[in-house]
């Protein structure tokens, strides 16, 4: 693997470390809030516990690679997702609200693993083309939970709302 190749792999490699950091910052907060949509908190604490896993066979491949995650990397957008979980909680439509920015979260890991696999081609580190595409079809499981529950999440926020039921969480 040449040493340009295996440092465009490896930053890619922190970059997703980070990213999955970033999705924990993002989906804890959503979980401690939701009381009204246990369908959706169900699949939430699902992927919480796949995006545990994508961190640990990241950091597994990084280190077969003499690695490390960078610190200020995950620090960094865990406080940006953070961030954003928290300007949610004050839109009355919290749940429609984080059900589009997880969607397009979503669909931003599945782009960067698709990128992060042709990378592990080009470099030849096939011991991580399995880690990487388990962490694909995770998050592609997930993108496809959102957008076919989108419909009755949204349904459901609306007969809440007409109902003067609480409807943001």
């Amino acid at each position: 693997m040449t040493e340009d190749r295996r440092s465009l792999f490896v930053a890619g490699l922190k970059n997703a470390h980070a990213m999955e950091n970033q999705a924990l910052s993002i989906i804890k907060p959503q979980l401690s809030r939701i009381e009204n949509y246990p369908q959706v908190a169900a699949r939430l604490e699902q992927h919480l516990r796949e995006t545990e896993a994508q961190i640990k066979r990241i950091e597994d491949i990084l280190a077969g690679l003499n690695e490390d995650n960078s610190t200020l990397k995950d620090w960094m957008l865990s406080a940006t997702g953070s961030m954003a979980a928290l300007g949610h909680t004050m839109a009355d439509d919290e749940i429609l609200k984080n059900s589009f920015a997880n969607f397009a979260f979503e669909h931003f890991e599945i782009a960067a693993y698709n990128a992060l696999l042709v990378m592990a081609e080009m470099c030849g580190h096939q011991s991580s083309i399995a880690g990487l595409k388990e962490n694909l079809s995770e998050e592609e499981a997930m993108a496809r939970w959102l957008s076919n529950n989108l419909r009755e999440v949204t349904s459901e926020f609306v007969v809440r709302r007409e109902a003067g039921e609480t409807a943001k969480v």
